[in-house]
């Protein structure tokens, strides 16, 4: 690399340091601690039952970084799509480790910026291009201890033309159109603290905490319920029975687990409880949200419960069913039938006695007229 490349490239990083500050130092001022609604949901359980609000993340699962370097890397690979439609690992970079190439064509040809993880430019610097460096590269971050993965792609053309030398967006990626046998930069910066810097302050970067609010109580004026830390300090607010009724498990840092059980629910505890997952280290402000309403106590049924019928068993022989019937002792059990049916009787045979003397008085005057004197 003679001299004239070196302050060509030098140029150039310094060109998108520049840019990229500016842009990088917009984008940390919109970050804040406040976190953001990423879920919401309505749960309604019986008075007197056992209630959980479930807030679980896999990010806030703590894990001692004992070497210090947070297990960040950088790697530039790039997709062919010919001869064999092939994506080739070109370089990468650990945090705490020295470059590393995968093809001996490109020693002393490719690089990175030894100070990536301290300033925050992860470019790639390819010297001398040639036709078969043209294809598809992509920038690729990964944060282990963060869960974070961060991909940046641009395309990689090579020409035999000054006049055709451009960089362009095509709707999806950058292309940059560069010059055979020139020094192309494929720009890939990120000044985010998590990529760049740590904290030795582990256990205080991670903390959850819940909130609940009364109907009509803004998210402001929420009253704490519980604080946990991610060195096992935890602080519980409000009145005793409250805090005894509410609580995490000791083990949420480890499972990720950071549900709210509700014990003896009553309808004093409707409101909206929130879930907030800070870890600071890592930019993560996350808040759950849980708007609990109570019903009314689930009543006991104390009938018992029949069972029935069993399907018969043609297998088996039918056992035999002896049917008991039961007489009563009583003497004149037989008599009240007897006497309404004897009554019925004498009043029939009384109404046809009266019809038959009706009768027979009309037949008589019939045969006997009166005779009118003057």
């Amino acid at each position: 690399m003679n001299m004239r490349d070196a302050v060509f490239v030098q140029a150039l990083l310094s060109i998108h340091i520049a840019v990229v500050y500016f842009f990088t130092a917009v984008s940390c001022q919109s970050d804040s601690s406040s976190s953001v609604v990423v879920a919401g949901y309505n749960i309604s359980g019986p008075a007197g039952s056992k209630l959980a609000l479930q807030c679980m993340s896999g990010r806030m699962v703590w894990t001692r970084d004992r070497v210090r370097d947070r297990q960040r890397v950088v790697h530039w690979d790039v997709y062919r799509d010919s001869p064999d439609y092939a994506i080739e690992r070109v370089v990468d970079m650990f945090s705490a480790g020295d470059q590393r190439l995968y093809h001996s064509h490109n020693l002393g040809r490719v690089s990175l910026n030894p100070t990536a993880f301290k300033d925050g430019n992860f470019s790639l610097v390819i010297q001398d291009v040639k036709l078969n460096d043209r294809g598809l590269y992509s920038c690729n971050l990964h944060h282990i201890y963060c869960h974070l993965h961060e991909t940046i792609r641009i395309q990689l053309n090579v020409t035999k033309s000054r006049r055709k030398q451009q960089r362009f967006w095509d709707g999806q990626k950058v292309v940059h159109v560069v010059l055979q046998g020139t020094t192309a930069l494929l720009p890939c910066i990120n000044r985010r603290s998590v990529w760049t810097d740590w904290s030795n302050e582990e256990e205080n970067q991670q903390v959850v905490h819940w909130d609940r609010q009364s109907p009509g109580v803004q998210h402001d004026r929420a009253d704490r319920l519980v604080d946990l830390y991610a060195s096992g300090e935890q602080r519980s607010y409000g009145p005793l029975f409250l805090q005894r009724k509410m609580n995490i498990s000791n083990q949420a840092f480890s499972d990720g687990d950071f549900s709210l059980t509700i014990t003896d629910l009553q309808p004093t505890d409707q409101g909206t409880y929130s879930c907030h997952l800070h870890h600071h280290y890592c930019g993560l402000h996350e808040r759950r949200e849980f708007r609990v309403t109570v019903e009314a106590p689930l009543i006991e049924n104390t009938q018992p419960v029949i069972s029935l019928p069993k399907d018969k068993d043609t297998t088996k022989a039918e056992a035999l069913q002896v049917i008991n019937v039961i007489l009563p002792d009583q003497r004149h059990h037989f008599l009240l039938p007897l006497s309404y049916v004897l009554t019925s009787f004498l009043l029939l045979a009384f109404i046809t006695l009266i019809i038959i003397l009706i009768t027979r008085r009309r037949k008589a005057k019939d045969f006997f007229p009166k005779v009118s004197v003057r």
